[in-house]
């Protein structure tokens, strides 16, 4: 289950991708605290989040230009630099009392758009990584590495900002980015292949054009952006439900954990399950993605409440690692990152719009039937994607499609 850290390379990858979001994992208990401890204002704390998304959405296809022209491991480490430096600056103005809101907000435009060059690059760079046969379990395992710190990474948060203070913690984050870069320094990988060299603009649309040649691409981010507007409704009107009718905050923390233990389950599952047509699995088990949505009309016991979130994320891992290793395995290398970057834009951008529209919603027709509209949406968009034979008939790498269609012949 562990082969693919035997690999030093993606070893390397793994350590320092796992370091620099073990702080990120810190990070949001820690920044609310700090911002509401400058008035005790929610919407300067909404402010703030706004700003990281907006701009990381506004550069996450320059992003992936970019991580298609440079060396990726160099554009990573160069974002982890940035982002450390960021968060040293924001630290030591907190600390020493001098913070004020437009700092945060320009830390925010600065991480936002430091990710927004490190994503695609770290998707176009995993392959390089690790052979082609350990694929899938690297993508897994940056799964779970990722799915056990939202586990325990509030919780401790928590802890030290009462101990040592917020600014503290931001500081920790701040190590932890120059841990990755420091592990992204001793990493070699073989140069990818480039295209040649256009205008921004050209390149940008051979993206698009890439994802619009491959109809399973363009299905799989429609289903997306659906599914995220959808799945935004749970975390907007779950609390609401929770407070009226589970006893509060401590219950909606509950089902949380749930969905945290569920995302460990489901890359851990991801380790060892290779479909032999893998998009059937990513998107059937899709359906699970409304399950705690449909919790919520009317409530079930906290206790299944927590299942439902746990079999959601659980479906969540497991059908992202195999859409990463998919997407990674079918995308000329040189046009990957442009992709990927398409493929998190709409994740950006369509669960905010979620956020947005789910309270308004509820208003208009009540909380039982924005769930319920939700889960519908959610579970729909992942059957209709299956409808169509280009995802249903995608083999894994390596196994051609007209080869994978036809039955295995009798011994004589």
């Amino acid at each position: 289950m562990l082969g693919a850290l035997g690999e030093r390379p993606f070893r390397l990858l793994w350590f320092g991708q796992t370091a620099s979001r073990l702080g990120d994992g810190l990070i949001p208990v820690a920044l609310a605290f700090a911002v509401l401890e400058l008035r005790g204002s929610a919407r300067d704390l909404g402010l703030v989040l706004a700003t990281y998304v907006v701009s990381e959405v506004a550069f996450i296809l320059v992003g992936g230009v970019w991580a298609d022209r440079l060396p990726r491991r160099l554009l990573m480490l160069g974002c982890d630099v940035v982002r450390a430096w960021a968060q040293l600056a924001i630290a030591f103005l907190v600390i020493t009392d001098s913070v004020t809101l437009t700092h945060f907000v320009l830390t925010a435009a600065v991480m936002g758009a430091g990710s927004a060059f490190f994503r695609p690059a770290s998707t176009g760079l995993v392959p390089q990584a690790v052979s082609a046969g350990r694929l899938q379990q690297a993508n897994a395992l940056i799964s779970l590495s990722r799915s056990s710190i939202t586990v325990f990474g509030p919780a401790l948060s928590g802890l030290l900002v009462v101990l040592v203070g917020a600014g503290w913690v931001f500081a920790i984050n701040a190590v932890t980015y120059l841990a990755s870069a420091a592990f992204l320094a001793f990493l070699r990988v073989a140069p990818a292949a480039r295209s040649a060299r256009q205008t921004f603009a050209r390149e940008l649309l051979e993206g698009f054009a890439e994802v619009r040649s491959r109809s399973w691409v363009a299905a799989a981010l429609a289903c997306f952006a659906v599914s995220n507007t959808g799945i935004a409704a749970y975390f907007v009107l779950g609390p609401v439900v929770a407070e009226q009718e589970l006893g509060g905050a401590a219950a909606w923390g509950i089902a949380l954990t749930g969905g945290a233990i569920g995302g460990v389950a489901g890359a851990m599952l991801a380790l060892r399950f290779q479909p032999r047509y893998p998009l059937r699995w990513s998107f059937g088990v899709g359906v699970l993605f409304g399950l705690p949505l449909l919790a919520l009309i009317p409530p079930v016991p906290l206790l299944v409440l927590a299942v439902a979130g746990g079999l959601s994320v659980l479906s969540i891992e497991l059908g992202n690692a195999l859409w990463s290793t998919t997407l990674q395995e079918r995308i000329p290398e040189h046009a990957l990152s442009r992709v990927s970057a398409y493929d998190w834009m709409v994740s950006l951008v369509f669960m905010p719009l979620g956020y947005a529209l789910a309270g308004p919603l509820a208003h208009r027709i009540g909380i039982d039937a924005t769930l319920a509209l939700a889960a519908g949406v959610t579970i729909a968009a992942n059957v209709g994607v299956l409808a169509l034979a280009s995802v249903r008939n995608l083999p894994r790498r390596g196994m051609p499609v007209e080869e994978a269609r036809q039955p295995t012949p009798a011994p004589a």
